[in-house]
């Protein structure tokens, strides 16, 4: 298993093992074993057994139930949820989820609200903030509770300095010092990653992905993005802008896109594009329950949406040509990388098969047999939480393997 977003590690030996320890604890479902532990790690049960005496001590993990066994080596191990609570923050252009979870992940409460993130990071981040500490507050949390805050933005991340890079649907946001400012708010570690990228690590770690080494997360909201992980580990890229798929260019002659090309992915795929095809569809006077809505201009993705599920036929054949884009990219992304699995997310995937089954045909078609007949293409598992609980893995992930170096 390897350390998806741990510290640097020291030399000695025996604190890598430890990082390692953790993070099986942390990621093997039900638990798992002093036994298990040792086998998988190729170590000898007196060295497992001295490792998570100090975990213990630290209290980062506690012992379960006994698993059909007498011996004490053979009690299930887990993370201890009791030790700290973290915040995960999935900040999209037109939504933000605060997630608030304890070390093992558990989620103990949550808020969602309606953002526009083209007013700005001052703004945004004040709202931010405000929400956080009302979420706090009725989940009766002090805010000294809280350990380390993972947040996920719609945009290409330079992770070493916390900020966003040249992000074509956050005017204003370039270079702003986001991690700075919320760490500097609330006196703890923050992280600071692409929400895609966080996406393939939430379903990675709890939802569709768990298990698999090669994974692509492709999340389709206002914007398009996908996160690659690739051997077990994310892939950025050399300037943190890998997997921005969204502008890939479908049509050099088609739609103008936010990032000033014409024709890309999201131009034909993303929840403004969306709306787009459904007020121009009233437009020229196609028949469809969308036209009842006044002004047309006010037609949104999530209209369409609802539209779709009441069986609007122009509705429904909006998100099949869309799917169909998607497959075409993803089909790239599956000859490229080859992985075992792509989840598909976000608010416009929330439409279910009408829009991943025109994905899964487009791929069988379009990429190479060899690649197509090992990759299965499935909805998130986690849904609009994927990118949250992404957050939440990368918080507990610094504060914890930060912690496990104090003992």
């Amino acid at each position: 298993m390897s350390i998806l977003f741990g510290p640097s590690l020291p030399a000695s030996v025996k604190n890598f093992n430890k990082h390692a320890v953790l993070d099986l604890i942390r990621f093997t479902p039900g638990g798992i074993s002093r036994i298990e532990l040792a086998k998988q790690l190729d170590l000898t049960r007196s060295a497992i057994s001295g490792i998570i005496d100090d975990l213990l001590t630290a209290e980062l993990v506690c012992e379960m139930n006994e698993k059909n066994s007498e011996t004490r080596r053979s009690i299930g191990l887990e993370i201890n949820p009791e030790r700290g609570k973290v915040v995960g923050i999935d900040m999209g252009a037109t939504h933000v989820n605060l997630i608030l979870a304890d070390f093992a992940a558990q989620v103990v409460r949550e808020m969602e609200f309606p953002f526009d993130i083209i007013k700005g990071p001052k703004v945004c981040l004040e709202q931010v903030d405000k929400n956080l500490k009302t979420l706090l507050e009725e989940a009766g949390i002090n805010k000294s509770d809280i350990y380390s805050i993972g947040v996920g933005v719609p945009g290409p991340i330079v992770s070493e300095a916390g900020i966003v890079s040249a992000p074509p649907i956050m005017p204003g946001w370039d270079t702003y010092p986001i991690r700075k400012e919320l760490s500097e708010r609330w006196g703890i570690p923050v992280s600071l990653n692409n929400d895609a990228e966080l996406g393939a690590l939430g379903e990675w770690a709890y939802g569709a992905g768990r298990g698999e080494h090669n994974l692509v997360y492709v999340k389709v909201g206002t914007g398009v993005g996908a996160g690659l992980l690739i051997n077990g580990q994310i892939y950025r890229g050399s300037t943190g802008s890998a997997g921005e798929i969204g502008h890939i260019t479908i049509d050099e002659n088609g739609p103008l896109c936010s990032c000033g090309n014409r024709g890309c992915l999201e131009a034909f795929t993303g929840g403004k594009a969306i709306a787009r095809k459904a007020v121009d569809a009233v437009r020229r006077g196609q028949r469809t329950v969308l036209e009842n809505i006044k002004p047309i201009e006010s037609i949104s993705a999530q209209d369409v949406i609802a539209a779709a599920r009441r069986g609007d036929l122009v509705s429904q054949q909006i998100f099949i040509e869309a799917g169909s884009h998607l497959g075409t990219a993803i089909a790239s992304l599956v000859n490229l990388f080859n992985p075992g699995i792509v989840v598909v997310g976000g608010g416009v995937a929330q439409i279910g098969d009408l829009l991943l089954d025109p994905i899964r045909h487009t791929v069988s078609q379009r990429s190479l047999l060899v690649a197509s007949r090992a990759v299965r293409i499935s909805a998130a598992l986690l849904g609009r939480r994927s990118s949250g609980m992404g957050a939440v893995v990368q918080a507990n992930s610094m504060i914890i393997h930060k912690l496990a170096e104090q003992t």
